[in-house]
């Protein structure tokens, strides 16, 4: 099976219902619901998507909402030697910085995100849900 990591812009696609991007998040996401892919998600990721699906529902609605994503996810732990290297990188965003390097420290080789301009630098092959979903694997 396939595995990804999937940075946080594309998981809040998908909990907030953020349009146009819901529709291929939920393609993506449909995929692991399905366990024909497995998708990997720094733990950072947890925090920055209650924060903004409280703007959107309470409190406890925004946590029933996590608790069920989480189990379609493989939550990746974010250490010392991760914030470590995001802080020694040339990432002007160090939020980009630590879920580039969750991704790296974890083995993974693909980190799918809207934001392809803020990982110029990668190792790693960075590449939009759309551009992955329209590639075979």
């Amino acid at each position: 099976m396939a595995k990804v990591f999937v940075d946080t812009d594309v998981c809040i696609d998908l909990l907030s219902g953020r349009q146009p991007f819901n529709t291929i998040a939920q393609k993506l996401f449909s995929l692991a619901d399905t366990g024909k892919l497995k998708v990997c998600v720094s733990s950072l990721s947890f925090a920055n998507i209650d924060y903004v699906l409280r703007s959107q529902y309470s409190g406890s609605n925004s946590r029933k909402i996590i608790a069920k994503f989480k189990t379609l996810v493989t939550v990746l732990s974010v250490d010392s030697k991760t914030i470590d290297l995001a802080i020694a990188s040339d990432f002007s965003d160090f939020e980009d910085a630590i879920q580039y390097y969750a991704a790296i420290e974890h083995g993974l080789t693909v980190l799918l995100t809207r934001n392809i301009k803020d990982y110029k630098k990668a190792t790693i092959k960075v590449m939009t849900p759309e551009t992955y979903l329209t590639k075979p694997h």
